[in-house]
């Protein structure tokens, strides 16, 4: 059986990283919160998640820096990031792409359109994982 992928909720509000959580895990995704920036980058190297969703405004670090850190990091360079932020305007959308964001959500989201990212992406990179004949 397949281990299961495990996903990283960084959200500030508690209530948005419930509704995230909840609906992944019943998607049968293992899924774990950090709720500012730093605590992010130390759920990174504890947890080693498949996938990260991440707000922007947070206290401590924002999502910009956690980006760039997650780019810039080799160990972590390649990993799948889904900015989830009431940042809608194309400045900050433009940012989150030129940053390395692979997908950028805003809020208010539908939680099924935020599950359906995350099976994409990961099944995404499951593909590419075959074709390069890895894992």
């Amino acid at each position: 059986m397949a281990q299961k992928k495990k996903i990283l909720v960084v959200d500030d509000e508690p209530y948005i990283v419930r509704v995230v959580q909840a609906n992944l895990m019943v998607e049968g995704y293992e899924v774990v919160a950090a709720y500012d920036g730093l605590e992010a980058l130390q759920r990174l190297q504890e947890e080693k998640p498949d996938l990260v969703l991440l707000d922007v405004m947070m206290p401590e670090m924002d999502g910009w820096a956690v980006l760039e850190r997650i780019r810039s990091n080799p160990e972590t360079e390649n990993l799948p990031v889904i900015m989830l932020t009431a940042l809608a305007q194309d400045a900050d959308i433009e940012r989150g792409t030129l940053l390395g964001c692979d997908v950028y959500i805003t809020k208010p989201f539908e939680p099924r359109d935020l599950v359906n990212a995350v099976r994409r992406m990961l099944e995404g990179m499951e593909e590419e994982r075959l074709l390069r004949g890895v894992g």
